[in-house]
């Protein structure tokens, strides 16, 4: 049943934060519009001694957005045109926490916020491409965590019942993690192949089945197993997440164990414990441990995403894992491999705050709502 549980959670925080995840795709695809719109305004600065004047932001972001119409008006009405009908993502820049900075391009400190990307993309194409993929997304999300989860915890009871390795030990839940992780992206690529190819379409609405067809017809069944090397090397964050989650977890356990309230319980003084019940504090702390840990292992594994991202675009310049790794590394520095790092983590927090509330919420409810020991320790067991 706890397979049921987190499919439901991590479809409500794939649905909730599906439009940070296009910002993030968009920004690690090599033709990010984020990049190349930042680049202009950055070359208008250079032009103009480093003044960011409102011609300078009208005018680029009149290019940006200029279709062949412009080609039929003489210079000065493409001037006048660009002074009243010119997009607003450009704006005069303000200091912002969640400012991404521009990867790859140089050192200018100039950059282009989250929220702005979003205005980006709802100015160009429509308040509905911000949840473009989200189909395959609802599609993925539930066999795949039903997958790994189911695999998680097989893995993790025939290694703790064999005794070879230490009962919950850290070793332990790496191998039923690293397991989990290659049964689930092997399952389930295909899908977020899809999902990602619709992410990147910019210039039109393509369907799910349009999309499938296209990928079929270029390049067969291998194609949407492209990316899967990315994949898996991947699992190494999700076996840094488990692992940081379930050390947190245990250390959280210790401390209420030792708190005066369990004590009290112990001892048979239910009124001094509150009836040993489950409080929001403990929700707060499971999802407080389950987004540090996340926040962690993505920080530290983040790379291969922008290579998977790179390897789905279409086109032959990114052949393999290591091949784009290295392509990206010389065409763009170090930065470029971090690519929407910034939304990837705005976007993994409340996200992974979700699934945890949810799941915990809907145990709650579909059990015994008079025993809240009965409620379940974490997603990760």
């Amino acid at each position: 049943m706890k397979t049921s549980f987190n499919a439901i959670a991590g479809t409500a925080g794939a649905v909730v934060t599906c439009p940070l995840e296009v910002v993030k795709t968009r920004l690690q695809s090599s033709s990010s519009s984020f990049i190349h719109a930042a680049a202009s305004t950055r070359h208008a600065l250079v032009t103009d001694g480093g003044k960011l004047t409102d011609h300078h932001v009208r005018h680029v972001s009149a290019i940006n957005n200029a279709s062949s119409a412009a080609d039929r008006h003489h210079s000065a009405a493409r001037h006048h045109q660009s002074r009243v009908c010119a997009s607003t993502i450009l704006t005069r820049r303000r200091p912002s926490i969640l400012a991404i900075p521009q990867c790859g391009l140089s050192t200018s400190v100039q950059s282009i916020s989250i929220w702005q990307c979003l205005k980006h993309i709802v100015q160009t194409e429509g308040s509905r491409a911000l949840f473009k993929g989200l189909g395959p997304n609802i599609v993925g999300v539930a066999p795949s965590r039903a997958i790994y989860f189911c695999a998680y915890s097989k893995t993790k009871n025939t290694l703790n019942t064999v005794g070879i390795i230490p009962a919950n030990s850290p070793l332990v839940h790496i191998l039923s993690a690293s397991c989990a992780g290659f049964v689930s992206s092997t399952a389930t690529n295909p899908i977020w192949f899809i999902k990602t190819r619709m992410q990147l379409d910019s210039n039109a609405r393509m369907t799910v089945g349009e999309c499938v067809r296209r990928i079929y017809e270029s390049q067969g069944v291998r194609g949407f197993y492209k990316g899967i090397t990315a994949s898996y090397v991947g699992i190494s964050e999700t076996v840094i997440h488990f692992v940081i989650y379930e050390a947190l977890k245990k250390k959280l356990l210790e401390l209420r164990q030792s708190s005066p309230a369990a004590k009290a319980l112990a001892s048979g003084d239910s009124s001094a414990a509150g009836q040993g019940g489950k409080t929001s504090r403990d929700f707060l702390e499971f999802m407080a441990a389950g987004a540090t840990s996340k926040t962690i292992a993505s920080v530290v594994a983040y790379p291969h995403e922008v290579a998977r991202t790179r390897l789905r675009e279409e086109g032959n310049k990114y052949r393999n894992f290591w091949q784009t790794l290295l392509t990206v590394w010389k065409e763009e520095g170090k930065a470029g491999l971090y690519r929407g790092l910034g939304t990837q983590l705005v976007r993994q927090i409340p996200n992974t705050a979700i699934m945890m509330a949810t799941y915990e919420a809907v145990v709650y409810v579909l059990t015994n709502p008079a025993s809240a020991s009965l409620l379940p320790t974490g997603a990760g067991n």
